[in-house]
């Protein structure tokens, strides 16, 4: 199950393209996802690829597969660490960070939308959607775009034709391991 997530919903973090990618699932009250996602993140780490549970509640689960490297030069970016305190980080360093968005996540108090710069959107986009409340965007594609536009729609061709290639390429029998690029 969780290999056709991976194609359908990750493939620009497998090629390399992207920072991060999210999906949700369905769980059982089991352990099967949690060996799920273990088997993954083992198996891409050597790719250079996490696979991690951001939360499991009522039945659903958040799984977030992300590049470590890409994700630590993104937090270090300028303005970044600035946007993170207003939710209460007190870091920006990995380990950290992720651990205090999972508890934003199960903390109730609304969807944290700082999420967007756990998956490499763009700063001005993240601060964007969050100031207009999700309105007034220039350009909705796999975010929302309040900055670069034109830049936008490249990526976001460039993920679709990458999604399309790696389910075409899966189907035909290539392994997720096979798909996913070297660092």
């Amino acid at each position: 199950m969780i290999e056709q997530y991976l194609v359908e919903h990750c493939a620009p973090t497998l090629a390399s393209m992207k920072t991060a990618n999210l999906f949700s699932c369905r769980c059982s009250a089991g352990q099967e996802l949690e060996e799920n996602v273990k088997y993954w993140d083992g198996i891409l780490k050597r790719k250079g690829i996490s696979v991690r549970l951001l939360r499991k509640s009522g039945g659903r689960a958040l799984v977030y597969v992300y590049r470590r490297a890409l994700l630590e030069r993104d937090l270090r970016r300028p303005g970044v660490f600035r946007l993170l305190q207003r939710y209460g980080y007190t870091s920006t360093e990995t380990g950290y960070a992720l651990d205090r968005l999972s508890s934003r996540l199960d903390g109730g108090s609304g969807f944290p939308h700082e999420i967007g710069l756990f998956l490499g959107y763009p700063l001005v986009d993240v601060t964007g959607f969050i100031e207009n409340r999700a309105g007034g965007c220039k350009y909705t594609g796999c975010w929302k775009v309040y900055g670069n536009v034109r830049g936008a729609m490249r990526a976001f061709a460039r993920f679709d034709r990458c999604r399309r290639a790696y389910l075409q390429l899966w189907r035909g029998g290539r392994s997720v391991i096979f798909l996913a690029v070297d660092r």
